[in-house]
This record gives structure tokens, C-alpha cells and sequence, in this order.
């Protein structure tokens, strides 16, 4: 097909998103429609948190409750077959009529990384994150992962220190002030 995949972003009740998503994965897999659905996320982050006994845990947040993004070549069939999903609500746009996510949006989300990212920090650099539930924040760099492309970054929240793995995309040098 000419056209290209684009992500879509698909309203659901809350705290279907998960099924939401394992259903349209089914659909996919029963009627062979691999090339017209290629994805299906549902964006989460992963942070640390002192539990009520001081323990370091980790704890995963959707980023977007209610939401779940799919990559898909918009068609009558594809449209029909996600909107008439048990727990969705509609698509994101005017009249429910989808709208893709441009391409700013979806590197802002973190959705698609780019082939090459640039590392202007180190570890124990002031940084500010700048997407995602913690934008805004600032913190330390704890520790880099140039595989899964991610950063550790220590930031005060609640009055506690909370580690929090962020995408290194998300994350710049804090401008010294």
C-alpha cells in the first residue's frame, strides 16, 4: 500500500487499556491485518519509590490513563475494527474522526525513538526532564543506558528522593544558573 502507517490515539473507559489493547492485537492476529495495525502501545513509566517501610520499589505509571496510541493505515476495515472494540469510546479528534499524531507529537511522546539520540549529559549532571508525567522536574543523573536508550534521574518529589527512569530524549542539561 502507498500509504504509510500513522499513530493514532484511541480513547478507552478507564482502566481498560490493557484490554483494550490484548483485544486489538486478537483482531489483528485473526483477520491477517499485520500490515494495516503494526502497533499497539500503551505509553508507561517506570519510576522508584520508598515504600511505607523505606524500601526502594519500582512502579510503572501510564503516562496517558484512558488512552492507548495504535500505529495503523487508516481504512473503513481498520477504522471500524478498533472503534468496535469492547471498552474503547472513539478515536482522539473533531467528531471522533481520527487524526494521526505528527511527527513532532509522536517524538514528544517518546513513542518512536530516532535512530541516533545525543548525550549532552554525564552521570551526576543537573538535569531537567522535559516530557512525560515528570516534566519539569529536576534532578541528578544516576546511571545512562545507551541500549535501552534511558536515563535514571534522582528527583525530590512528596519531600523524598524518587528515582526515576526516563527516556534520554526526555532529559536536558540544566542551564546553571
Amino acid at each position: 500500500m502507498a500509504d504509510e502507517a500513522k499513530w493514532y490515539v484511541v480513547h478507552t473507559y478507564s482502566g481498560y487499556e490493557n484490554k483494550v489493547k490484548e483485544t486489538i492485537l486478537k483482531v489483528v492476529e485473526n483477520r491477517k491485518l499485520h500490515s494495516l495495525i503494526t502497533e499497539v502501545m500503551i505509553p508507561t513509566e517506570k519510576a522508584m519509590e520508598k515504600t511505607e517501610k523505606g524500601e526502594m520499589k519500582e512502579v510503572e505509571y501510564k503516562v496517558f490513563p484512558s488512552y492507548v496510541l495504535v500505529k495503523m493505515i487508516l481504512t473503513d476495515d481498520t477504522w471500524s475494527v478498533v472503534r468496535n472494540i469492547r471498552g474503547v469510546t472513539g478515536f482522539v479528534g473533531p467528531g471522533s474522526k481520527p487524526v494521526p499524531l505528527s511527527d513532532r507529537e509522536v517524538h514528544a511522546l517518546g513513542v518512536e525513538r530516532e535512530k541516533t539520540v545525543e548525550v549532552n549529559f554525564k552521570i551526576g549532571d543537573s538535569v531537567r526532564i522535559t516530557a512525560g508525567t515528570m516534566n519539569g522536574f529536576i534532578g541528578i543523573v544516576r546511571s545512562i543506558d545507551n541500549e535501552a536508550l534511558t536515563a535514571d534521574v534522582e528527583v525530590s518529589m512528596f519531600g523524598r528522593e524518587t528515582l526515576a527512569t526516563v527516556s534520554i530524549s526526555q532529559v536536558e542539561r540544566a542551564d546553571e544558573l
